[in-house]
């Protein structure tokens, strides 16, 4: 028999991709593309590529590689996500979730920029938080916790008071 504890927040941080929105194929796509370009073995890339900044996963599979490089794919990758939605859907689940938190405080806290939080919370038809955290509110990439630390300032909450529904290690 499970044990039942009852869990106490007053404040959701919600990661977005592959925790309310299924953004896997484009990422795949994307990914698998700047792989080939690099020579390196994509099914290993897309094994780390999940949970943080794209130029930070780049430093970390090409650590002697210049850092503005990183950045510049970095700019163009986010580009291409952007523009590309084709296979973006909700999580299953995440509308009734999200309906359900709409009169509750949350927040969006993800790596990604405010475009494509747009491009793909539209895609997937669900609501935009009132408080979102992207790539462009924080000094640092995920596993850091600016971001989640952020998100609970802006919701007025400690951060002990706020639960993180986050999918990825990083």
């Amino acid at each position: 028999m499970p044990a039942t504890t009852p869990l106490i927040a007053r404040a959701l941080l919600l990661d977005m991709d592959s925790t309310i929105v299924n953004s896997e194929a484009v990422v795949e796509r994307c990914w698998r593309r700047w792989a080939a370009e690099q020579g390196l073995d994509a099914d290993e890339v897309l094994k780390v590529v999940h949970g943080r900044q794209g130029w930070a996963t780049m430093a970390a599979l090409l650590p002697d590689r210049p850092m503005e490089l990183n950045h510049e794919d970095n700019r163009r990758m986010l580009e291409q996500e952007t523009a590309d939605v084709d296979g973006v859907v909700p999580v299953p689940g995440a509308p009734a979730f999200m309906a359900a938190l709409a009169r509750l405080p949350h927040a969006l806290v993800t790596s990604a920029d405010l475009a494509l939080s747009d491009a793909r919370m539209g895609a997937a038809g669900l609501p935009m938080p009132d408080v979102r955290i992207t790539a462009e509110s924080v000094s640092a990439s995920k596993p850091d916790p600016e971001g989640f630390l952020k998100g609970a300032a802006e919701l007025g909450y400690a951060p002990e008071d706020c639960v993180v529904f986050e999918d990825s290690e990083a």
